[in-house]
């Protein structure tokens, strides 16, 4: 796989106009368990992390291993899942992991283009919307919730009416993204306590929160009503987790049971990057969630 970072694929993903005219996905397609979800953990990839591979090959690999979605697309990415029988789990908001809501200046650009991204999100058929604190920049972290608050607040009639999730993600500032505000679960939960709405949650990923926290399984247990979407990875390295990969830390399988035992019927979202062929990594990675 190419030296790709996420910054740089997330910042670079584009909009499009014209999606009301698009087709939803079917029931089929969004809600109903394939083979690899019998013991009801739904399942997508990440796009970035297979940037090599065109998006429809991408899709048709997906949709043959038994994934029920690609995510983190852009507007003009949507239909192409949806024509291979996909969805998207987590669409890309219009906010950057740098450049978020936890600074006032920035709400006069993101809200309107939230306001904007939701209703084309709920024509996609699509559950959840990404966005992201930002950086500290030296602004302290009770200042920056609840700059949070005050943006995140004037979206969510739209979403609640939408149907939408926003989903703010829990990234690591240790290691792939310094300084980045949202890096701790207490703090995500309190700005869902703060922000008030069913329509607010976290995207618990995995990998960055081993890295930041540990104690994953007891924290997804202790706030799992506040997270409407998992990512995962292996650490160290963020890179496939499966029996191939024997340098990694953290038990997936006793990681799945945990999420499904709280009742959660959303998607796990693999985001790692393999480090050989990519489709059996993936494949090895989706046969192990769904034995969980």
């Amino acid at each position: 796989m190419p030296s790709i970072t996420r910054r740089r694929a997330l910042q670079t993903l584009a909009g499009a106009a014209g999606l009301a005219a698009m087709p939803r996905p079917t029931a089929s397609a969004a809600d109903a368990p394939s083979a690899a979800g019998a013991n009801g953990l739904k399942q997508s990839v990440c796009r970035w992390c297979f940037n090599k591979t065109p998006l429809d090959e991408l899709c048709r690999q997906a949709k043959a291993i038994g994934l029920q979605s690609v995510e983190l697309l852009g507007p003009d990415e949507w239909p192409v899942a949806l024509q291979h029988g996909l969805t998207c789990a987590m669409a890309m908001g219009p906010s950057t992991i740098p450049d978020g809501f936890n600074r006032l200046e920035n709400h006069e650009k993101l809200v309107p283009q939230f306001l904007e991204r939701i209703p084309a999100v709920a024509a996609a058929g699509i559950p959840n919307l990404i966005c992201f604190s930002g950086n500290r920049r030296e602004l302290d972290d009770a200042t920056g919730l609840a700059n949070c608050a005050a943006g995140l607040k004037q979206i969510m009639p739209a979403a609640e009416a939408a149907g939408v999730t926003i989903c703010m993600e829990l990234l690591n500032s240790r290691v792939n993204h310094k300084d980045y505000m949202c890096d701790r679960t207490p703090w995500g939960v309190e700005l869902v306590q703060k922000v008030g709405s069913p329509r607010f949650k976290l995207l618990y990923d995995i990998y960055h929160m081993q890295i930041m926290e540990g104690d994953v399984i007891r924290t997804i247990r202790d706030h799992h009503a506040a997270i409407a979407h998992y990512h995962t990875a292996g650490n160290p390295g963020r890179n496939e987790f499966t029996s191939a990969n024997d340098v990694q830390e953290l038990n997936y399988p006793a990681i799945f049971r945990a999420i499904r035992e709280t009742g959660y019927t959303g998607f796990i979202g693999h985001e790692f990057i393999p480090t050989r062929e990519p489709f059996a990594a993936l494949r090895e990675a989706v046969e192990l969630t769904a034995k969980a």
